[in-house]
């Protein structure tokens, strides 16, 4: 398998928990110890010792003739994959950036020229060894740039990262290791402080990569004469190498849904309390909060101040300088005639002084949660502040917060596995090979974004982004009691239970029915007589996205089909968005709270 890639659609976690055959992981690696994988750090779960569980590759072959899959040279070692003393023929997955006149080479062995002034191997600290080096002899131009990167890594690592290196007429060449992410974005984190080394120098590098990365060692000559770098044992270490290095910091203590409280926020409370934490009761008026479409939000409004106007300034927690972090908010308007100062995001200092605004609201779709990400470094301890300005109460409206998230990294780094799970779709990509079942009765589900197109039916925006896709169905193309079925890729079993979780939007007062089915398959077809119905809801539910968690448990492969069915009136629209499948019961018991009804006091808020 070339570059030891993960198969299409195949994460890292579904690779190692998937198997019938026991023991198999357990005699390659010993009992206390970790592994290593087509280039991933495999870390141990809790339970291991207790529960072993082999790998399992799967592969798909295209369509068409001619097509194969081919696997060879499998390597399972102990430690992570961005260790490597380069004495194996694959180097560990690292790789040279091909130059026309230098290049990292692999050194050592007998077969080399006598006449060379190359050192020994490290490892073994004879001529039979190997490592690599990058020699200047065919530079040609000023600063030519050799390049030897590590294997992306896939899971958070912080660490000692450790090596040894030597270096001949040091004064012609430049040495640096760098980290690079997945948006080619370097950051050098050391250098050399000596000039030339005759013998094996050893270099410990603390490393903090909350984000996937590569190890870049880069060399840079200014003529032909400026001797050469060898490189040999880099290894890792969980540990920090200085005692001095502070433990990677968690930004999560920044992240609230505000479903128990204000988490660490806070406000400035002259003139009144102008964020609150309130609740929506489900119905077809008020959309809901955003983590559930039944929970709770902050609401900042001029009911809840003694003045015709306010500034309301929310604080969160003190996030350390020198880090680079994404925040992720979700944020809806209602009722305001001007945008100016609706709401706007501040970094402000220690002290409370304002050091930079950061964003501000345009124009956007009123009453659709709408997500925002921003990415932000400053050199000195920072908090962000959300402030809402209003100068006169009939300008005013609504404004409300929730589900704020605060991660290390950029915003446009991938969090997670490489490839979502098989089923885990939020349809900002494609529909994630789900199918579409049709026949004469039978319609398609549509993949759209914004507003469906009949009045008084269907959600403003998707659930994910707010200005993003989802999946619906248009109910004035299809006739009364007719459906549409989107069913999932295949899915595997599992010995334990099962969790989907999923938002839905049943709103219109002709809605029909919305299912979810489980269909086992056997021998890739799926008996009709085999379905298992998992979950309904029939008739309005509410004008918010609702979150439903089903649980549930199959040992055999399946696929879950989401059927919608039109309902009396073209006011029928149903949606889906955001669909997760994990292993595992589900947190939450049941789900959402179905359509309330007329409540003598529609606009009623609990607080």
């Amino acid at each position: 398998m070339d570059n030891c890639s993960v198969p299409p659609n195949k994460t890292l976690y579904e690779l190692w928990d998937r198997s019938d055959h026991e023991g198999f992981i357990e005699r390659i690696l010993g009992p206390g110890e970790d592994g290593c994988i087509c280039g991933s750090h495999l870390k141990k779960p809790p339970n291991w010792d207790s529960l072993v569980r082999p790998l399992l590759m799967e592969g798909t072959p295209g369509q068409g003739e001619g097509n194969s899959l081919a696997l060879f040279e499998i390597h399972i070692v102990p430690g992570y994959c961005i260790e490597c003393n380069f004495e194996e023929h694959h180097l560990c997955g690292y790789n040279n950036q091909w130059n026309p006149n230098v290049n990292w080479y692999v050194g050592g062995s007998l077969a080399r020229d006598p006449q060379s002034n190359l050192p020994d191997d490290h490892t073994m600290n004879n001529e039979r060894g190997h490592y690599m080096y990058v020699d200047s002899v065919y530079a040609k131009r000023f600063q030519e740039v050799a390049k030897l990167s590590s294997p992306m890594t896939t899971t958070p690592m912080s660490g000692c990262l450790s090596f040894y290196y030597q270096r001949d007429q040091a004064r012609g060449n430049f040495f640096s290791l760098f980290t690079k992410d997945e948006l080619g974005h370097y950051e050098e984190i050391w250098r050399p402080d000596v000039y030339a080394t005759s013998t094996w120098k050893l270099v410990q590098v603390d490393i903090k990569a909350p984000h996937p990365i590569e190890a870049v060692f880069e060399v840079a000559f200014n003529s032909a004469r400026g001797g050469y770098v060898a490189l040999d044992d880099i290894s890792f270490s969980p540990q920090f190498c200085h005692q001095e290095t502070e433990p990677i910091f968690d930004p999560s203590i920044s992240d609230c849904d505000f479903e128990e409280g204000y988490c660490q926020y806070y406000q400035e409370r002259i003139g009144g309390s102008v964020w609150n934490r309130v609740s929506v009761k489900p119905n077809v008026y008020r959309i809901g909060d955003h983590t559930t479409g039944t929970g709770s939000f902050l609401l900042a409004n001029t009911r809840f101040t003694n003045r015709p106007g306010y500034v309301g300034r929310l604080h969160g927690p003190l996030l350390p300088e020198n880090h680079k972090y994404c925040l992720r908010f979700y944020y809806t308007v209602h009722g305001f005639v001007k945008m100016d100062n609706a709401l706007a995001l501040y970094l402000y200092e220690e002290n409370n002084v304002a050091q930079e605004k950061i964003w501000t609201i345009s124009e956007t779709s009123r009453d659709v949660w709408t997500e925002v990400d921003l990415t932000f470094q400053k050199p000195m301890p920072v908090k962000i502040v959300f402030v809402t300005i209003c100068r006169n109460f009939w300008d005013c409206g609504l404004v409300a917060l929730d589900d704020i998230t605060v991660t290390l990294g950029d915003c446009q780094v991938a969090v997670g596995p490489l490839r979502p799970p098989t089923g885990q779709c939020n349809f900002e990509l494609g529909d994630c090979g789900y199918i579409q079942e049709k026949n004469l009765h039978r319609h398609n589900w549509i993949r759209t974004r914004g507003q469906t197109p009949t009045s008084y039916t269907g959600p403003r925006g998707d659930h994910t982004l707010g200005v993003g896709y989802f999946m619906y169905i248009e109910a004035s193309h299809m006739l009364s009691g007719h459906s549409a079925h989107l069913v999932t890729p295949e899915l595997r079993g599992s010995d334990g239970p099962q969790c989907l979780s999923f938002f839905y939007h049943m709103y219109g007062s002709g809605t029909g029915l919305l299912s979810v089915l489980l269909h086992r398959l056997h021998h890739g077809t799926r008996p009709r007589h085999r379905d298992t119905l998992l979950w309904k809801r029939q008739g309005e539910q509410s004008i918010s996205w609702m979150r439903a968690m089903i649980e549930y448990e199959c040992r055999t492969r399946h696929q879950i089909v989401f059927e919608a069915t039109r309902g009396p009136s073209i006011r029928s629209d149903i949606a889906i968005d955001d669909i997760v499948f994990k292993h595992g019961s589900c947190k939450d018991s049941g789900d959402s709270i179905p359509y309330s009804g007329f409540s003598e006091n529609f606009n009623e808020i609990e607080y």
